[in-house]
């Protein structure tokens, strides 16, 4: 079994191909440039340097100017969780000069904010899923008992509404694992959300949050130092960054799974040959051996797709978090 194959399953992710209505671009393609690219390739990061999605489109931007002979350009433009970069590259010429990174908010936005200025799936063309980074249950160790994920839903169950769990800001990955982990185990633990994953992780650190469903990337190094004890990774197969630690199904609740995902698209429109080329220097790069241990180094899960798999996969997602975004009444404000 192949990476793109054995990495869909450890999404959840059907790899059936259900045709080019996932592919906006195909239907209005511009017709590609004889040889292109023939100047610089603009990577949008809708988020602030630094981060596992950062690191990731620098390592790859880097190779990826090697094999096209061209620069590419990592420019970050945060705010409104993605969407001014989304935005941005959505208006911009679908001529393979500008992509985009983006994560699991590109399908959550849609159902969080009341109007986008943007169609997630419409004004994008998808290129390929890169990776997973894995979100881990975490409690501090010298101040919460609790020492696996039954030992929190039992101490859940018996004080409803008691035990919080921190997250990055309502409607991220971190708060959006708590909301799933509540609901399938049937438990009713406190929202605690913070202005980004750094105050949350303080708080976790001093004992004033009971829980936090973290990034791997800024859980592993107290994980590490022991002070936060990792009770299960909410991806469907175990982390290779924290192979020790179950994931949240085989630890207590069967069938969990909230993998945070990242993946580059273009823009609507552009040429089948460009995007069949970014995909495969894509792909290529994330085998390399280099590649892959920066991705260790965030805790990053390789995988890469085909454009067909990621519009597949992006259309899923919506579904997923929209119904759950209802059912859980979640807001920004």
């Amino acid at each position: 079994m192949n990476l793109t194959r054995r990495s869909l399953v450890l999404l959840g992710t059907t790899a059936s191909i259900v045709g080019s209505a996932l592919i906006p671009a195909a239907a209005s393609a511009q017709q590609p440039e004889a040889n292109w690219p023939s100047k610089p390739i603009k990577w949008i990061v809708p988020f602030p340097p630094g981060g596992a999605m950062d690191v990731i489109a620098r390592t790859l931007g880097d190779k990826a100017a090697r094999v096209l002979g061209q620069a590419v350009v990592v420019e970050n433009r945060p705010g409104a969780g993605g969407n001014i970069g989304a935005d941005y590259v959505a208006k911009q010429p679908a001529d393979g000069y500008t992509i985009m990174i983006t994560s699991i908010g590109m399908a959550t936005n849609k159902a969080l904010y009341a109007k986008l200025s943007y169609d997630p799936v419409k004004d994008f063309a998808p290129i390929s899923l890169l990776a997973v980074v894995p979100n881990v249950l975490v409690v501090n160790a010298a101040k919460n008992p609790d020492k696996s994920v039954k030992e929190v839903i039992a101490h859940a169950k018996k004080d409803p509404g008691k035990l919080t769990y921190a997250s990055a800001g309502n409607g991220t990955s971190i708060h959006l694992a708590g909301e799933v982990f509540a609901s399938m185990a049937g438990i009713n633990i406190l929202h605690v959300p913070y202005k980004g994953s750094g105050p949350a992780i303080t708080d976790m650190l001093g004992g004033q949050v009971d829980l936090m469903f973290d990034s791997i990337t800024s859980a592993r190094p107290h994980i590490q130092s022991g002070k936060l004890r990792a009770l299960g990774v909410t991806t469907a197969k175990r982390s290779s960054a924290l192979p020790d630690v179950p994931t949240i199904a085989e630890a207590g609740v069967p069938s969990y799974e909230v993998s945070p995902w990242f993946a580059v698209f273009a823009p609507a429109g552009t040429p089948a040959d460009v995007i069949a080329k970014l995909n495969k220097v894509l792909n290529d790069g994330m085998k390399d051996p280099e590649t892959l241990k920066k991705l260790e180094s965030v805790g990053a899960e390789p995988i890469g797709t085909t454009p067909q798999e990621l519009g597949t996969h992006l259309n899923k997602e919506l579904d997923r978090w929209g119904k759950l975004i209802k059912e859980r009444n979640i807001r920004l404000d």
